[in-house]
């Protein structure tokens, strides 16, 4: 089980670590008392679906914070193993993201917000020199950010840091409000007509046969992958973790079905991971 202790500034980035870590498939725990992470740590390896945990400890804890040097010497001796990763920014940084989202540090009693700063920074200091990794986001975008800890943290998982639905849907029942793209197979030949089909759905083989029998289908479905072998990596690269792809038909069972399945399975040939929703297959045309 791979376990990482996220700490370091407040404002620093720790709530944007936590998120990419959970897309990761991370099991995450924020502001954490150190003196239960020996517990919590057990549970954990009691599950079998766990294999990765990350925790943010930092001075939010109060006089719980100060038990961080007993709770790590403890796991050293337990020989568990376990990374840190510390966040830092700027003084001016620090201050000028606190003046924007209007939050109140944690050792504002300090009297100043750059006085609790500088106490926080006194006391993580021994935690700092402790770290693993000390990522810097003064001059990051999120998105930088987010390919730092993909680069230091997914392993062998997810190397795209992006996953994909392809969701299949009739559009006489509206359009997903999920979707990021949508794209219309309306204007391929229609197996509802066909008194042999009309009964099937585009899971069945011989729907999917009829469907992609036409060379329009080919070079749509050829077309539409390009298409987002192109596009996707710049969705990665801004930072997006989940994009919906909507493929509709009229009513959601035989064509947007089929080109969905086809589409997931090209998709995940380029590295991606991949799941497919069909929203309206059981839903019957009156």
């Amino acid at each position: 089980m791979r376990f990482v202790i996220v700490t370091g500034l407040s404002g620093a980035g720790k709530s944007l670590v936590i998120r990419y870590l959970e897309d990761m498939e991370y099991f995450c725990m924020d502001n954490l008392p150190p003196m239960m992470i020996p517990k919590f740590l057990e549970l954990c390896r009691q599950s079998k679906k766990i294999q990765r945990v990350a925790i943010v400890v930092d001075v939010r804890g109060g006089t719980f914070f100060d038990d961080l040097d007993d709770c790590l010497t403890g796991l050293n001796k337990s020989g568990i193993p376990y990374e840190i990763l510390f966040m830092e920014a700027s003084d001016e940084v620090l201050i000028a993201r606190y003046k924007e989202s209007r939050r109140t540090h944690p050792l504002i009693e300090m009297g100043s917000l750059a006085k609790g700063i500088a106490e926080e920074r006194v006391r993580l200091a021994r935690i700092k020199g402790m770290a693993d990794h000390v990522v810097d986001t003064s001059g990051l975008l999120p998105k930088d950010l987010r390919s730092i800890i993909v680069n230091l943290y997914a392993d062998d998982i997810d190397t795209h840091g992006l996953t994909v639905t392809v969701m299949s849907f009739g559009y006489k029942y509206g359009l997903p409000l999920e979707a990021d793209l949508v794209f219309d197979v309306r204007f391929l030949p229609n197996p509802f007509y066909i008194e042999s089909l009309k009964r099937h759905s585009g899971l069945d083989s011989p729907v999917r046969d009829y469907i992609f029998d036409f060379p329009q289908t080919q070079e749509f479905v050829s077309r539409l992958d390009g298409l987002l072998d192109y596009l996707l990596p710049y969705y990665r690269e801004e930072g997006k973790a989940h994009l919906v792809i909507g493929i509709g038909c009229t009513g959601g069972r035989h064509r947007s079905v089929a080109i969905a399945e086809e589409l997931a399975g090209l998709i995940k040939k380029h590295g991606y991971r991949v799941s497919v929703e069909h929203r309206d297959i059981e839903r019957r045309r009156g």
